[in-house]
């Protein structure tokens, strides 16, 4: 802010930049770690609900109806006789027919670990946790809100019983019209920095950016052929040339339909999806956050107008949203230690999947089976055009998967 107290965005609200009609292009290699992370996650919150269960097991009624609360594309009772490594099934001890699933020596072992993780990262978490609520209107978010982004954000399963009560100073509950919140109980300033802030902080650009002279350009990973259209590098030059709008700023002066919004609209979601842990999150979650963070209406357009920067995935019948710079190869570039942790998650699921596979599941000791090497194989990141779904920016663009079963 200069000295008579104007943001220098503020005068520079251009319009007109020329959109360009794009097709939706497919990666194999983010599609991969899509398909991977959902039985991951579904794999995860089951083993959470089994340990909050006072019986310490779930029965196959009670799970059910879970199917699309999971996120997964098979029954969940299927679903957990694939990974015995994980869920020990046993008969009820009072209905012999009812199938009960507990947790086996090695889940429970995992799970003490990522406890322990849990533990020793929890600013780190209240760091994440607390951006997100000062991107919103009213510094607040409901925790079913909260609850439907834990696991991308990497917050303890009942976060609001053991991590938000060790930070009083931070956050608060509050209650309207019968709704608990987590509210932000200060404005803590240092966490006022974007990701991509933080990445050009050293640089002369930023140096500039803090002047008012210059504007922060979004990283670019296009896919295959795009980079190279004349009419498609233009319209990134002209979008990376207008000012970056800091998240954490306050938006209520911009005009709704001027070019800079776009580019606000782009930096907040580019900001939220910096904060998850894999990078990424399903485009529901983002839609119920819409009035909160201030974005319009039709603003899940933004994925498929900037292809550069997210990627939308239609695998295991949902939408999720990816952000390029995040990933390299298919392999997330920085990953957190509870990202390191699942992935040891994951290839105890797999290891269970191959013993099932001879017919014989072997009961070795939880350090054989943790410790054991990677045995997913790794996929094609190669790109290759959709040719049936042309995604243009006409009213349309948001209708991208408007048959799709919901998450």
């Amino acid at each position: 802010m200069n000295k008579i107290g104007v943001i220098p965005w503020m005068r520079q609200q251009w319009r007109g930049i020329v959109k360009v009609r794009l097709k939706w292009v497919k990666n194999r290699s983010l599609d991969h770690v899509i398909d991977k992370e959902t039985d991951l996650k579904a794999a995860c919150l089951l083993k959470d609900a089994i340990n909050r269960s006072s019986t310490a097991f779930l029965t196959a009624k009670s799970v059910a109806d879970w199917q699309k609360l999971l996120g997964l594309t098979v029954p969940v009772l299927r679903f957990l006789r694939r990974y015995p490594t994980l869920f020990q099934e046993f008969p009820h001890p009072r209905w012999p027919s009812l199938p009960c699933f507990r947790l086996t020596d090695t889940a429970l072992f995992l799970h003490s670990q990522e406890l322990a993780l849990h533990q020793a990262h929890q600013n780190n978490a209240v760091e994440r946790l607390s951006k997100l609520l000062m991107m919103t209107r009213s510094r607040a978010l409901s925790l079913y809100s909260l609850h439907s982004l834990k696991w991308d954000l990497g917050l303890p399963d009942s976060f609001e019983k053991t991590l938000v009560p060790n930070f009083p100073n931070d956050f608060q509950f509050v209650k309207s019209n019968g709704v608990v919140s987590l509210k932000l109980a200060r404005w803590p300033e240092e966490f006022a920095v974007s990701a991509l802030q933080q990445k050009n902080e050293c640089g002369t650009h930023y140096r500039e950016f803090k002047r008012g002279q210059s504007a922060l350009a979004f990283p670019m990973k296009f896919p295959r052929g795009y980079g190279a259209q004349k009419k498609v590098r233009t319209w990134m030059e002209e979008f990376q040339k207008l000012p970056y709008v800091s998240p954490y700023a306050d938006s209520s002066k911009i005009d709704p339909n001027s070019d800079l919004m776009e580019k606000r609209v782009v930096g907040v979601l580019h900001e939220l999806l910096s904060l998850t842990l894999h990078k990424k999150t399903k485009r529901n979650y983002l839609r119920s956050l819409r009035e909160e963070l201030n974005l319009p209406h039709k603003f899940t357009r933004i994925f498929t107008r900037y292809p550069g920067i997210f990627y939308l995935s239609l695998k295991c019948k949902t939408t999720t949203i990816t952000l390029r710079e995040g990933y390299q190869s298919g392999k997330l570039i920085d990953p957190h230690p509870l990202v390191r942790h699942r992935d040891k998650f994951y290839r105890v699921m797999q290891t269970g999947l191959l013993y099932r596979g001879d017919g014989s599941l072997k009961h070795d000791g939880n350090n054989s089976l943790v410790e054991n090497d990677e045995l997913r194989s790794e996929e094609s990141g190669e790109e290759e055009v959709d040719t049936s779904d042309e995604l243009c920016e006409g009213e349309s663009s948001d209708e991208l998967c408007e048959g799709e079963a919901r998450e």
